[in-house]
């Protein structure tokens, strides 16, 4: 079977992901690029990586490169994404996708072009929490999906300067994929407020003037939901989250986002119709470490991995990065291309919940003026 060579570019976030690619069996070899050189050379040191690049031309000039992993500043992902693509590899991406709906038609026609693979790197849809609601979802637990929501709750003053003054709902993402992935319907159309001041010299680099902003996005199905964004100047716990309000069933991340999530169970009243009491329940979620070639199961769980007991320790053991999504969304992307079948997020989907987030922050500097989301499907 052929086995891939790939590179991962940017290595502050990004080399948590390189151990993952280094261990999978559909992976030859990884390479890495950081800008900072000693930095990049300390990391090889440490992890023992043998092929370092030393520019991002390099890298789209080397044809033993299958595809790439890019890792990078946001105001970066759509030209080099686009660049991979257009140089005739595959490329995954952490999110968003781009920053403009511009950006997102130049990569879906660079996809078309190429003929090669794109991922968005998104990790909610790979969560813990994301598969247990999947399961309910496929069981029928929920009943009729009635309601979504999505949260994201992040003070960012303190990161790199790209961040100071971000457009929350350009980096929605978080919030928003997984009510596309549980409606199973485009997001349509928006309607956005923004809302709150920030500190002076805040706007100026996108001319941004909120620090927080919730949407309802309408889908093409029928449904809504509702979407929560907050990036500056704002005391509340972090959270990912994700909520699901179904006729018989629903499913609440918890307060933080190392909570476990809380599920709410109708009970008929003893005539048979509704309005009888509800049972509520924390849940502890189970890990998805079996959907995953073993070489790379260890990743699903944190420090506590013991590799003399390995069941144990996974079945037990705290998540990893991002709830133990780091290594299904590694798995994803190279079976994807191994299988030469579309990513699971797509160019397409990728598009749609990235545009929706951009759509959302037009709508805003509009006071709610519903915002139509265009249609990126380069087929």
């Amino acid at each position: 079977m052929k086995k891939l060579n790939i590179v991962l570019v940017g290595l502050g976030f990004g080399g948590a992901f390189v151990p993952i690619y280094k261990d999978h069996p559909g992976v030859g070899s990884i390479g890495i690029f950081d800008t900072d050189s000693s930095v990049m050379e300390e990391f090889a040191r440490a992890h023992g990586i043998e092929r370092l690049y030393h520019s991002f031309e390099e890298i789209l000039e080397d044809e033993e490169v299958d595809a790439v992993h890019l890792v990078t500043p946001i105001p970066l992902h759509a030209k080099q994404t686009a660049a991979v693509l257009n140089a005739g590899k595959h490329c995954a991406c952490t999110v968003p996708m781009a920053v403009s709906l511009e950006e997102i038609r130049e990569i879906t026609e660079a996809v078309k072009r190429s003929g090669k693979n794109y991922m968005m790197m998104e990790t909610t849809l790979y969560t813990r929490q994301f598969f247990y609601a999947r399961e309910m979802l496929m069981k029928g637990e929920f009943g009729k999906i009635q309601f979504l929501r999505g949260s994201h709750y992040q003070d960012m003053a303190n990161w790199p300067s790209y961040w100071l003054g971000l457009p929350p709902m350009w980096y929605g993402t978080h919030a928003i994929a997984p009510m596309r992935a549980m409606a199973g319907s485009r997001i349509c159309k928006v309607h956005c407020f923004g809302s709150g001041t920030m500190e002076e010299g805040m706007e100026e680099q996108y001319g941004n003037p909120y620090p927080v902003e919730s949407a309802i996005f309408s889908f093409e199905n029928g449904l809504k939901g509702e979407a929560t964004r907050t990036l500056f100047e704002t005391a509340r716990v972090y959270q990912e989250g994700m909520f699901v309000y179904g006729s018989d069933a629903s499913f609440e991340w918890g307060f933080s986002d190392g909570d476990n999530p809380i599920i709410t169970t109708a009970v008929k009243a003893a005539d048979g119709k509704r309005g009888g009491t509800t049972v509520v329940r924390e849940t502890v979620m189970p890990n998805y470490y079996s959907m995953l070639p073993e070489e790379i199961r260890k990743h699903t769980v944190g420090g506590n991995y013991d590799p003399l007991n390995p069941q144990e320790s996974l079945i037990s053991g705290a998540a990893g990065g991002h709830h133990g999504s780091h290594p299904h969304l590694v798995h994803e992307f190279v079976s994807s291309i191994l299988e030469n079948r579309k990513a699971a997020i797509d160019e397409v989907l990728g598009a749609n919940i990235t545009a929706a987030g951009i759509c959302a922050h037009l709508s805003a500097m509009q006071d709610g003026a519903e915002v139509v989301v265009p249609v990126f499907d380069e087929g």
